[in-house]
């Protein structure tokens, strides 16, 4: 077992705290509505064949207009933070100038609804949905993106950073920069692989000039890390591509101020690595499955595991072993305690968030009363908040577990074939039913509490 004082100096660790999440895009919908502009995500759903069943975000799960519901579903899970994401396109419709007011009262009457039932807002300023103007303006491989992202940053942790103390500039910018920008399976629908690569390093570089920029505040950003193994037969030249762009780009940077030497970063400017490394006051890691690296075989990856988007990779394939979530997702909570112990290693003294952890499943089973009896998502839960658990006691400092997703919701490329809510939605009247997995957890948060 590893050192504690390895990672936080053998300092004792907080009550572990729990949380759900969703974005904006998501589940608010009401997509002309409230002076909202149009983002990439809009654009990107007109596209013949960017989404799997047609669909959209412009209902969603109609969260603008049912707060009340979805916080009393909160309150009923018991948690002490609820992890949600601001959309740019509410606060700048075009993606510049002053603030949309009745996009900022929005967010203002969501944290104020939350604090009054003891939950923790904990907001995350980017979710993918960039203002549509500022991508017909380059987009995030342009340097700009990065300033227009402060000032919006800006806006929005003054109006809130009176109660809101702690913020994630950016969720998962691996997947803006490379299922954007290189395989094009993601908004803006890019396949240029050089794009993608300096699409990363400004969106660093915008997170940490808004972090440096509210030095009071608690501002940390949020990174898809996992475990990258290599299979018989796979190429260790790949597995160091993958982890690379997956892993070592981010933390390198955040934690040296480098990219990896196997990597050639675009765009990169005097000073840029100085302001990025340490600008992280917290990190959060969303977690969902190991990648194992393969032989090329021809077979069709799973779901987000697209081999396109690790430009400059040798020849590979993703080779889950199952059991399999319905993405195609390999089930190894596993993963999740070799992924919190590289990072705290990298991070020394760097608190970690579990922001995201969760699975879709068919959720085909239903119960007497016709909620879904998903006893495979609670064991997918169980396992995982275990997996938390044992690194924690060994030192680790993660202070929250936040799962993904309180409501099945708009899964992006996938719309609404794929579910990873602990409440499912009702087609039709969007009528909130919670599942087994709801109740479960929230016994888990009582038990925990007591």
């Amino acid at each position: 077992m590893p050192d504690p004082s390895h990672y936080v100096g053998a300092m004792a660790l907080p009550p572990l705290g729990f949380g759900v999440a969703t974005s904006a895009f998501q589940i608010e919908g009401a997509a002309d509505e409230g002076g909202r502009g149009r983002s990439t995500w809009d654009e990107f759903c007109e596209r013949p064949g960017a989404i799997v069943d047609g669909s959209d975000g412009r209902t969603a799960c109609d969260s603008y207009h049912r707060v009340a519901e979805d916080v009393a579903l909160l309150e009923g899970l018991g948690v002490s933070c609820y992890r949600f994401s601001v959309a740019w396109p509410r606060i700048q419709p075009d993606g510049r100038g002053p603030a949309n007011a009745a996009g900022l009262d929005f967010y203002d009457a969501l944290v104020d609804r939350l604090l009054g039932r003891g939950i923790r807002p904990l907001p995350t300023l980017f979710h993918w949905d960039l203002p549509l103007d500022l991508e017909h303006a380059g987009g995030w491989p342009v340097r700009d993106t990065a300033f227009r992202f402060v000032d919006y940053a800006g806006l929005v942790m003054d109006r809130l950073g009176d109660r809101v103390p702690t913020w994630a500039t950016m969720n998962e910018p691996w997947c803006t920069a490379f299922l954007g920008h290189a395989s094009g399976v993601f908004a803006p629908g890019r396949r240029e692989p050089r794009a993608a690569l300096a699409a990363a390093h400004h969106l660093l570089l915008g997170h940490a000039l808004a972090a440096r920029s509210r030095p009071g505040l608690d501002v940390g950003i949020v990174l898809n890390l996992t475990s990258v193994r290599q299979e018989p037969g796979g190429d260790p030249g790949a597995v160091a591509v993958v982890d690379a762009l997956q892993n070592g780009l981010w933390l390198g940077a955040l934690a040296e101020g480098s990219y990896p030497d196997i990597l050639d970063v675009p765009a990169v400017c005097e000073g840029d690595l100085d302001t990025i490394c340490g600008s992280a006051a917290w990190l959060g890691v969303n977690y969902y499955t190991p990648f194992r690296i393969g032989p090329m075989t021809g077979e069709v990856n799973a779901v987000g595991q697209d081999i396109d988007a690790f430009p400059g990779a040798p020849a590979f394939s993703f080779a889950p072993r199952p059991p399999l979530t319905s993405m195609g997702w390999e089930v190894d909570a596993v993963g999740l305690e070799e992924t919190l112990r590289a990072t705290a290693a990298v991070l020394p003294g760097v608190p970690l968030r579990i922001t995201e952890n969760g699975a879709s499943f068919p959720d085909a089973t239903r119960a007497e009363d016709g909620s879904v009896d998903d006893q495979d998502r609670i064991g997918y839960l169980r396992g995982h908040l275990a997996a938390v658990d044992a690194v924690r006691a060994e030192g680790v400092p993660v202070l929250d577990y936040v799962a993904w997703s309180l409501l099945d919701n708009f899964e992006w490329a996938q719309g609404y074939t794929k579910t990873f809510g602990l409440v499912s939605i009702e087609p039709d009247t969007l009528r909130r039913i919670p599942k087994a997995s709801y109740r479960w957890f929230a016994e888990q948060v009582a038990s925990r509490s007591r």
